[in-house]
């Protein structure tokens, strides 16, 4: 492609940590997910992960209450202010320590956040520009640890802060002559959430141990007196002296006292207990780990470890309902504006749930796979995705909308490969449980186990372009098993390979499987004779991934020595070769001993795909790049930095100095052990871990990169997620055979002139996409048939390629249908010559099509089921009237009657 691809989507993982927010419409839902934010929209059915990073995975986020801005704070302290409008980044600020909350005032004027054991309050970022966004207000002390909560009033006058001292401190944004700052006691345990009341001073604080106190307080936010203008400069002043000698600006100081005396508290706010309950009557619940509190309807949502949440109706904290929604620890709650849907994250599993409690059912249920992602495949029309993970799980995903509609659990083991059959409705996933199963898409379902006659781990899989012959190969016997779709039965075991099987590929086209193993060879077998060795390639190392070009003309292989080699299989000669292990830049992991250079020598490409055309090809591996070839002059054309999170191993290029000791690095010290994020692993070396101690760095590498069938994107699983990269040219002028008179006004005086062929073939010269638009649409329906009739060949493909991008966004739907129904009846015997070139295009027209078919196909059934129910009753109700007017008028005839008599 001309423009390379942008990042578009995220896909794979739904919340790592941080705490959830709803927008202010309480339609949309934001989730930060490592170091990037994607924002699920619950009422269209979409996500979208926004085109920004942080430089480490995000803890907290704040949302303004319009809803434009949010700050994203990362591990270290690092803030971006984003536009959420824009999707853009507006400044960057540096908090120099790790913060634990952070959280806008209800009229969007100030911030607070918390780090250590102070809290620090903002001027928010108005409408106007500034030079510093972030400029401090006021810095609090009085909590003697670590704070971990804030809350505000309803008017921003006041503001709480919970703390791991077990206390929660109330202060003013405001200096108020009657509130002193002391401390709220009360609880055992560290304290998780602080909620006021609704337009009041009331507070609720909620602590780990499962205990809720009620504190009531004897003033109203009215009540609250200004101070003084003379005390308060007195106060200012004090607090300025030694700010000249700190690091970093402090602000106005404001010191709150735990034990102020009781000439100190005389005629001030006072503060009183007035209940306390627990949770864990029972004692079956333990630490209480996430709260959220909807002031509007009293409603506050409790989480706990053991994966169990309780809606309770406050302040009489009676129990609503409670259900264990996973059986890992609920990280995070948020409610929406209306109180109606509660959002869940479970950092453990990468769970995010939104749940209705009225209706009691799941507005949203996604989950990622718990370890990572190892293989993908694209549908054959494009529209959804396939993953196989380490967890054993196989999930589709639809490319659309980004979500996951179907996870099929039946393996025991990691999946090792997954592929859709040509049909795009079968699912193929082999697995180290030494099965291969086949999935339905229609009834979701496995349909097909396919097992060989001696266990076997399968480490890669295949399918023919029929869909009727699956074949793995196997990790431990060195030999490929091949089984029937329809009976599945075992047809063949095809031995030779001296060495495990590392990759399958069929031809597209013929009928020749082509084998990669360790032993360093390629071997290729022939189907339609009785699966004899075609020919052998000899390597110089061993191999580990083989792929054939979308028309099967050419083989592309990648070995271990870091070499991408191209062969003309059916004379078994080599055409080319590409050295790409410098490309690969391996970046030094924190325990290493020897240098990115010296360790990218021993490193090489591990995935391999051809883009839809067949001109270039992508590679990827350990790294964190990805890499795309142009095969014919093997040269490289770009590379992609899939990830900038240093939150993962191996980014760094160089040594971090400052964490080399006299004993060796800082990274040998685990620090993790016992804590809640992170992940655990049992033992030395092993990475792939669960229920254990010890906690280490993932390591960032791209288990498998593909391109999709229509050309528009390609896809790689890392240790990230699934990442989808697709060319989004809407931003670029990229004009075509430009010339001198094509300009906009000559286009639009082309068009009053009617000479719509003319205007087509100019527009599409300067390409910009809505004067094409603009263009086509005025188009009178009853002239499309001359206009295409008379459109040159070049310009036909570009046109349908236009029809397929605009048939996603357009409203105008049976007009774009005549548009393509026409251009493919008038010049489909042309682009059938050209097919293997047009395919991507093709597929790209099916994809739009085929999800228009299925939404316009579901309205109509769900009408005409309407119209029957709607003429059922009718009639119904017409026979019951006609009975009633029958048996009317029979009565008037017998009262007649007597009436005679």
């Amino acid at each position: 492609p001309s423009l390379p691809p942008q990042f578009s989507g995220l896909l794979g993982t739904v919340y790592r940590r941080g705490n959830l927010s709803f927008t202010r419409d309480g339609n949309s839902l934001l989730s930060p997910v490592g170091n990037r934010v994607s924002l699920f929209d619950l009422k269209n059915n979409k996500c979208e992960t926004l085109p920004l990073a942080t430089r480490l995975n995000i803890v907290c986020v704040g949302l303004s209450p319009d809803g434009s801005l949010a700050i994203l704070i990362d591990e270290e302290g690092a803030a971006l202010l984003v536009s959420l409008i824009g999707k853009c980044v507006i400044h960057q600020f540096y908090f120099h320590k790790p913060v634990h909350s952070v959280k806008f005032s209800p009229d969007g004027k100030k911030f607070v956040v918390t780090k250590d054991n102070l809290a620090y309050l903002y001027h928010a970022p108005g409408k106007k520009r500034e030079f510093n966004a972030f400029v401090l207000d006021k810095t609090y002390y009085g909590p003697y640890d670590e704070t971990t909560c804030i809350d505000w009033t309803d008017d921003s006058k006041c503001f709480a802060v919970g703390s791991k001292d077990m206390s929660t401190w109330v202060f003013g944004a405001e200096r108020w002559a009657n509130l002193i700052y002391y401390s709220l006691g009360g609880h055992k345990d560290v304290i998780v959430a602080c909620f006021f009341e609704e337009n009041s001073l009331d507070l609720y604080t909620i602590s780990q141990d499962a205990a809720l106190c009620v504190w009531q307080c004897d003033t109203e936010l009215d009540g609250l007196k200004p101070m003084p203008p003379k005390d308060a400069a007195k106060e200012e002043n004090a607090g300025e002296n030694d700010e000249e000698l700190l690091e970093e600006p402090k602000g106005e100081e404001i010191h709150g006292k735990a034990n102020p005396s009781e000439q100190e508290t005389r005629n001030k706010v006072k503060y009183s207990r007035v209940a306390k309950y627990f949770f864990n009557k029972e004692g079956d619940f333990n630490n209480l780990t996430s709260a959220a509190y909807h002031k509007k309807t009293h409603l506050l949502v409790t989480g706990f470890a053991s994966g169990i949440f309780h809606l309770h109706e406050l302040p009489d904290f009676n129990l609503i309902h409670s259900l264990s929604i996973s059986d890992q620890r609920i990280a995070s709650i948020s409610i929406n504006c209306t109180g109606d849907w509660i959002a869940f994250g479970c950092s453990g599993l990468g769970q995010l749930l939104v749940w209705e409690w009225q209706s009691e059912s799941y507005v949203l249920k996604q989950q990622g796979h718990f370890n990572s992602m190892v293989s993908l495949a694209y549908s054959p029309d494009g529209q959804y995705i396939a993953t196989g993970g380490e967890d054993g799980k196989v999930k589709v995903w639809n490319t659309s909308s980004s979500f996951c509609f179907v996870t099929f659990t039946e393996h025991t083991s990691g999946v090792t490969a997954v592929t859709f059959t040509s049909t795009g409705y079968v699912v193929l996933s082999a697995s180290l449980d030494g099965t291969v199963r086949a999935f339905d898409l229609h009834r979701y379902r496995n349909f097909r186990t396919f097992t060989s006659p001696r266990p076997s781990q399968f480490s890669c899989l295949a399918v023919d372009s029929s869909g009727e012959i699956v074949s793995a190969g196997s990790q431990d016997s060195f030999e490929i098993f091949i089984w029937s779709m329809q009976s599945g039965r075992l047809l063949d075991v095809l031995a030779g390979h001296e060495g495990p099987i590392s990759s399958l590929s069929f031809n597209p086209v013929k009928c020749v499987l082509a084998s990669a193993s360790w032993d360093k060879t390629v071997k290729l077998w022939d189907m339609l004779d009785s699966w004899r060795t075609k020919e052998t390639l000899i390597m110089n190392s061993d191999v580990l991934v083989v792929a054939f070009r979308p028309d099967g003309k050419e083989l592309a292989v990648a070995a271990l020595d870091g070499q991408i080699t191209f062969w003309d299989h059916e004379n078994a000669v080599q055409t080319g070769s590409i050295e790409g292990r410098h490309d690969l830049q391996m970046g030094r992991k924190e325990l290493d001993k020897i240098t990115a250079k010296q360790a990218a020598k021993g490193k090489s490409f591990t995935t391999l795909c051809y883009s839809a055309d067949g001109q270039s090809v992508l590679a990827g591996g350990l790294s964190k790049f990805v890499c795309i070839y142009n095969v014919k002059e093997q040269i490289l054309m770009k590379k992609f930095e899939i990830s900038c999170n240093h939150s993962l191993d191996a980014m760094e290029e160089y040594l971090d100095r400052r964490k080399m000791t006299e004993f060796g690095s800082l990274a040998l010290i685990d620090e993790g052990g016992g804590g809640d994020d992170g992940v655990a692993i049992p033992l030395p070396g092993v990475k792939r871990g669960d229920m254990s101690y010890r906690h280490f760095k993932p390591e960032i590498r791209v288990t498998c990169v593909r391109f999709s069938p229509t050309g528009r994107s390609w896809a790689a699983t890392t240790t990230e997620g699934l990442l989808i990269y697709s060319l989004d040219s809407g931003l670029i002028f990229d004009p075509f055979e430009l010339d001198v008179d094509v300009t906009p006004s000559n286009i639009h005086k082309t068009l009053r002139q009617k000479e719509y062929t003319l205007a087509i073939i100019m527009a599409f010269k300067l390409n910009e996409k809505k004067l094409i638009q603009e263009v086509i649409e005025a188009v009178p329906s009853s002239e499309v048939d001359v206009v295409c009739s008379s459109l040159p060949d070049l310009y036909v493909e570009k046109l349908l390629e236009f029809l397929a991008s605009a048939f996603e966004t357009s409203c105008h739907l049976e007009f774009y249908l005549i548009w393509a129904h026409k251009l493919l009846m008038l010049h489909g015997q042309k682009l059938k010559t050209r097919s293997v070139k047009l395919l991507p295009v093709i597929q790209f027209l099916q994809k739009s099509i085929q999800r228009h078919f299925e939404d316009v196909s579901k309205l109509c059934e769900w009408n005409i089921y309407n119209i029957k129910y709607a003429l059922a009753v009718s009639q119904q109700r017409g026979v019951k009237r006609l009975a009633a007017e029958t048996s009317a008028d029979e009565e008037e005839l017998d009262s007649d009657s007597d009436y005679l008599m």
